[in-house]
């Protein structure tokens, strides 16, 4: 963590109030927050549950680049960005991001461009498991090695 960007990939459950508490300060007059949760589905399947993995080291290179291009971009005071690791239950939350700025318009494309670019550029990877006892890794599209990504 620095003074301003809160970084944490952890199997544990995550805290928005803990996210949210962070970047909150008096000179801010908006919090935006993201808060990607797992559904019960995927192209008519059942999901049960989803299992991350991560390359974390270069995990947390990556979203500090995010942090620190978010913060020259826009007129952000604190970002705090977390990714679930391991295995993640129906509804609970995988990734959380929150912004705070002097004004709304900041925070909420700072935290649009922040969701879009982590699942385009940090290593982390996605595993669904379905009731029918089957599992499949999910490719992002927008990940930048992704043959969708690259067959334009």
């Amino acid at each position: 963590m620095t003074s301003n960007h809160f970084i944490d990939l952890t199997a544990s459950v995550l805290s928005v109030e803990k996210a949210s508490s962070f970047v909150t300060l008096p000179s801010c007059g908006a919090v935006s927050l993201f808060i990607g949760t797992t559904r019960d589905n995927f192209n008519g399947k059942k999901v049960t549950h989803l299992e991350y993995e991560a390359h974390e080291s270069m995990a947390v290179k990556e979203i500090r680049k995010i942090c620190d291009h978010v913060c020259s971009t826009w007129n952000v005071k604190r970002i705090a960005i977390l990714h679930r690791l391991g295995h993640v239950p129906i509804t609970e939350a995988s990734v959380v991001i929150a912004i705070s700025s002097p004004h709304r318009k900041d925070s909420l494309e700072a935290v649009n461009y922040s969701i879009d670019t982590l699942k385009a550029t940090v290593p982390i990877w996605k595993k669904e498991f379905y009731e029918d006892g089957g599992s499949s890794w999910k490719e992002n599209k927008e990940c930048c090695w992704s043959s969708d990504a690259t067959s334009g």
